[in-house]
Formats: structure tokens, C-alpha cells, sequence
């Protein structure tokens, strides 16, 4: 079975695309007609409240610019415009199955660059401003289709579905034409803005995870170290032999926290990994492995810290995930560069059936890849073999001076 998992907006917009399409009309009246025509009739009210409020709004905000209130109900206006074509959009979504990407949100409350600041940039929407046009053009169009439609209920009603077809049509291309988000830039920031959400999550988990090993691990174990060094301080005069065992096994205490304190820095970003790149990273991960694995990295360059740190732990977690869940007998990595992507590529021949729902941290992994533009692949029939894909951009790694 082949699972990808590409963002969850580019996802939503291919979904989306497939759901457009009506199905062809016919002579017989069927749902899609019908809402059609309701869509139709509902124009002439709806464009008409569309144009008076565009109308007031500008005639208003733009006659009483000279004054102080002038710009701020504009701008006030403009936002009004906005709450407009999301009812259009509602509608176009209900009665003629046009599913278009709400337009990002203003950014007003992060914005500290004080009151003028705010005002320009609601002025300056393009998405309130198309709302606008929208609207002002949409009247002689309502009464338009309202009159035909109406009329073609009692006239023409053998052919109606056609008719309602082509109106319904060219009402569909200006709900995509000027309610949809203004380009791909801005549809690329709210999915950016999706993906901000998950590094942030997921650099939360971190430091909870980080924190926890910390206090549970070596800081419990340097507790009683110190509690183990006091006793063995009170007793070195009166027993010096019980103060030597003491000693003794504070040793090993230490060592064994010097050895957590090791493994909780490799979990950070290991020194491995910064020193020697992620070629000898990934054979210290895959010598820890219960099953033989080989690695093959065939880069020219290192990428940048940040990209090979997620290279790394994608790889790592997989190697887990086979030590623990796969009955694998044998394993590989390879991992190379295709012009400006990183590609990892994790085979096994064990039992195979791992899915992004499985509960083996999959889908944090494919998360993680989906925040930084990644891709994330897994072929995993049952009875195996299993081979998982990622794919990362690839930056140029930047020289530090000094």
C-alpha cells in the first residue's frame, strides 16, 4: 500500500477540484438542477443588497474622505466586503458545488505599528476590493439570470437544465475569478501559516520531551548521587570501609549519568552530526540497530544544519521503528541529492503494514516533513517489504565566519 502526504492544503485543493464538476445536464430535473435554479433566483436579492451596500460604502467613505472619518469607514467598509463574499462563497459552495480557498485573514492584531498602519493595510486589501467589484457588477446580472430563469420555468421548462447549465457556469468562473484567494502566493501563505502550527507543536513536544528526560533521568540520578556523597562524607571517619563503597557506587552513578547525559544530547542534535555530516551520523544510528542495515549517502555538499537535523531524525525514527515493530532481517539507507531536493529513502524486508495511522510516530514524522515543503511516502503491503520515501528541499549550507 502507498500512502503520500503532501500538505494538508494542497491536499484540500485537489479533493476540492474533483468536486467541481457537476454532472452533465440532462432534460430531466435532478439535485444539481435544482440548485442551480435556486442559485439563479436568489441572484437578483442577493446582488441587489450586494450593490446598495457597495454603493453606500464607497459614495460614504469616499465623499468624506476631506474629513477624519472618511478613510477609517472605508477601510470599515472594505472589511463589511469581506464578510459579503464569504456569504457568496457559502452560497457558490451549497447550490453549485464551487469549492475555492477562503483568502487569508488580515493580519491586524500582530500588527504593532500602530493605528495608520492598520487603516492602510485594510485599505489596501485586494480581497475587499475584488468583494467590491464584484458586487457592483453583479446586479444587471442578477436581474439578468432571475428574468430568464423565471421566465423558463413556465416558457421553456423542457430545456431549463441546459439553460440553468450555462447561467450556472458562467456564475461559477466569477466566484473563482474574484472571490477566490487573490494567487498562488497568497493561497502558498496560508498554507505556510498551517504548517507554522505544526513546527510549533512539535518544537513544544520537543522541550516537554527534553524536560522529562531531564528531571526523571540524570537529574533523579545526581540527587541521589549528592545524597550517596554526603552520607559517604559523614561516615568517612567512623567506618571508613562503608565510606569506600560508598565511594564505589557513586562512581558508577556517575558514569551512568555522564552516559544519560550523552544520550539525551545525541536525542538534541548529535555532536556526530555537526562534526562529520550525516554520513557518519547515519552509521552511529545504524550500528545501534537490531537489524544489519546498510547506509548509503551519496551527497558532494552538506546541506543546511537545519535540513540535515530533519534528515537525520527522519532516519533515525525509522531505524527505530524497525528495531521495534518491523521483524526485519536486514535494512538499508540510502540517501542523495536530485537538484535542489534531499531524498531518503529507508528499506526493509520485514512484515510490512505500516501506515501513517499506525501509531509507530509515522505521522509525526510526515508532519514534520510537511512544515518545511516536505513529502513523505511509505509502500508497505502487508508481509513487506517496506520502503519509505522523503523527500526534503535542499538549501546550501552557510559558513559560519570565525
Amino acid at each position: 500500500m502507498t500512502e503520500r502526504h503532501p500538505s494538508p492544503n494542497r491536499a484540500r485543493r485537489a479533493e476540492a477540484a474533483d468536486d467541481d464538476r457537476p454532472p452533465p445536464a440532462r432534460f430531466a430535473y435532478d439535485r444539481h438542477t435544482w440548485k442551480e435554479i435556486a442559485h439563479l433566483l436568489a441572484n437578483l436579492p442577493m446582488s441587489l443588497f450586494g450593490f446598495v451596500y457597495v454603493v453606500t460604502m464607497l459614495f460614504s467613505g469616499v465623499g468624506l474622505t476631506v474629513t477624519v472619518v472618511g478613510f477609517p469607514l472605508l477601510a470599515a467598509g472594505l472589511m463589511g466586503a469581506r464578510q459579503l463574499g464569504k456569504l457568496e462563497r457559502k452560497r457558490a459552495r451549497a447550490l453549485l458545488g464551487v469549492r475555492v480557498d477562503e483568502p487569508s485573514p488580515l493580519r491586524l492584531r500582530g500588527n504593532r505599528n500602530g493605528f495608520f498602519a492598520q487603516l492602510w493595510l485594510m485599505l489596501k486589501d485586494p480581497v475587499g476590493w475584488r468583494t467590491v467589484l464584484y458586487d457592483f457588477i453583479r446586479l444587471p446580472w442578477g436581474i439578468l439570470t432571475f428574468t430568464i430563469t423565471l421566465t423558463s420555468l413556465f416558457v421553456l421548462w423542457p430545456v431549463l437544465p441546459f439553460i440553468a447549465r450555462g447561467l450556472a457556469n458562467a456564475d461559477r468562473a466569477m466566484v473563482r475569478g474574484l472571490l477566490s484567494p487573490s494567487d498562488e502566493l497568497e493561497r502558498r501563505i496560508a498554507e505556510l501559516e498551517s504548517d507554522r502550527g505544526v513546527v510549533v507543536d512539535t518544537a513544544a513536544a520537543d522541550l516537554r520531551r527534553i524536560e522529562r528526560d531531564l528531571h526523571d533521568g540524570a537529574q533523579a540520578r545526581l540527587v541521589n548521587l549528592a545524597m550517596g556523597l554526603g552520607l559517604a562524607k559523614e561516615k568517612l571517619l567512623e567506618d571508613p570501609d562503608f565510606a569506600s563503597a560508598m565511594i564505589a557506587e557513586a562512581h558508577g552513578e556517575v558514569k551512568l549519568a555522564l552516559q544519560e547525559l550523552r544520550d539525551l544530547a545525541r536525542g538534541i542534535h548529535p555532536a556526530v552530526l555537526t562534526d562529520r555530516g550525516l554520513d557518519a551520523a547515519l552509521s552511529s544510528v545504524a550500528s545501534r540497530c537490531t537489524v544489519p542495515v546498510k547506509v548509503t549517502v551519496d551527497l558532494d555538499a552538506r546541506p543546511a544544519a537545519a535540513i540535515e537535523g530533519i534528515a537525520y531524525f527522519t532516519v533515525s525514527e525509522l531505524l527505530q521503528n524497525i528495531s521495534k515493530h518491523s521483524a526485519a532481517r536486514s535494512a538499508s539507507v540510502e540517501v542523495w541529492r536530485a537538484n535542489d531536493r534531499l531524498l531518503l529513502q529507508v528499506w526493509d524486508d520485514g512484515r510490512g503494514g505500516a501506515r501513517l495511522d499506525g501509531g509507530t510516530g509515522m505521522r509525526g514524522l510526515a508532519d514534520r516533513l510537511g512544515a518545511v515543503d516536505g513529502l513523505f511516502v511509505i509502500d508497505s503491503p502487508q508481509g513487506g517489504p517496506t520502503t519509505v520515501t522523503a523527500e526534503l528541499p535542499w538549501r546550501d549550507r552557510v559558513v559560519e565566519q570565525g
